[in-house]
């Protein structure tokens, strides 16, 4: 690619390095403005933006302390919910809105889903029907175990990459 994209977390921005040149520009949110707002450009606000992914049209960024994932067109900077709901956490599967986050602490995409880490699961996200489901792990157990499903235990997942895009 050309570009680096930046969760500039206490900055509350999420900015733009053309490689060629290290020139940086800030492509959504308000340095020192933290809150919640979809919008373009500086008109939205993020909470600790933590987490950021692309799928080269849209960058999706983790908004742990909103508990949200948000999506950046990266074409005009706006700023969208696509999922979790602002202030209002828990561990729930659901589309859109219905579903609820926890402590996200990080996000991949093979072009259709989300993948996510929130509190001791790997979360899937569809992309186009915004459906999130967990894929493993339970949030209310912490541990070490491998198997299927829910009988897969993690104790402090942090890090979360695909092998390639679908």
């Amino acid at each position: 690619g050309t570009n680096l994209y930046i969760a500039d977390s206490y900055n509350q921005t999420i900015r733009k390095i053309v490689i060629a040149t290290g020139v940086t520009t800030t492509i959504a949110g308000t340095v020192g403005s933290s809150g919640f707002a979809d919008g373009t450009g500086a008109a939205a606000q993020f909470n600790i933006p933590s987490d950021i992914t692309t799928d080269g049209n849209n960058l999706y960024v983790t908004d742990p302390y909103s508990h949200t994932i948000r999506k950046i067109v990266i074409s005009s900077g706006e700023v969208s919910t696509i999922a979790g709901i602002h202030g209002s956490s828990g561990a729930d599967d659901g589309i859109g809105e219905d579903a609820r986050f926890d402590s996200l602490a990080g996000i991949t995409t093979d072009g259709t889903y989300l993948y996510l880490l929130d509190t001791r699961t790997v979360r899937k996200v569809n992309i186009r029907t915004r459906e999130v489901s967990t894929l493993a792990g339970d949030p209310s157990i912490g541990g070490s175990e491998d198997g299927d499903g829910s009988d897969s235990l993690f104790a402090a997942p942090a890090g979360i990459t695909t092998e390639g895009t679908s």
